[in-house]
């Protein structure tokens, strides 16, 4: 199972990477759909997530990490390192920890919360910065079980707003972004 997780982890990490580093100098401050939020926040918290997931279980980037600011596909190469390091190391990816959840391993918080984030989140910077803004069908399947299993928690201050309406006849991909409070159109 580690080995699955390890594996969907590094396809969307790698996509998420893509995009970074695709965006132009003048889209770093660009709105993203997340409300207040321009395209660099959003990378800033793709990162902060993956901080706080190797946190849990006694891990942390490096002292000498680029920032954001500096370097936005450094910072997060760097993130993304660190959580592919720790999912390839059965000792970390078993490493368990008491979260929102209940207890947990390292590689299912990852399975459960990063490549949530990394989907949904590579759509919100793609669109900021006017990028391609597909997701992979299968984890917009997977992402909306996902997002529905979550239950009420998802709605909770620092998570998604509320659902709005998705466009008539909209596709898989809209109606999730539309569970998730984004307007897709």
């Amino acid at each position: 199972m580690n080995e699955q997780i390890s594996h969907r982890y590094a396809k969307l990490a790698a996509d998420f990477a893509g995009r970074v580093a695709a965006v132009a100098p003048e889209r770093w401050s660009s709105p993203s759909p997340c409300d207040g939020w321009t395209a660099r926040d959003v990378v800033q918290h793709v990162i902060d997530s993956h901080v706080t997931f190797l946190e849990l279980v006694g891990r942390s980037l490096p002292q000498d990490a680029p920032s954001v600011d500096d370097d936005a596909a450094g910072a997060f190469g760097t993130a993304r390192a660190a959580v592919q390091a720790g999912l390839d190391d059965p000792a970390i990816a078993a490493a368990e920890y008491d979260g929102v959840m209940g207890t947990t391993t390292f590689a299912q918080g990852v399975d459960a919360f990063l490549c949530f984030d990394l989907a949904v989140h590579g759509w919100d910077l793609a669109r900021a910065a006017g990028l391609p803004d597909r997701i992979d069908p299968d984890e917009v399947r997977r992402v909306h079980a996902d997002a529905v299993a979550f239950g009420d928690a998802l709605r909770g201050p620092g998570w998604f707003g509320p659902e709005v309406q998705a466009p008539e006849h909209a596709d898989e991909q809209a109606q999730l972004l539309a569970f998730l409070g984004r307007r897709p159109e």
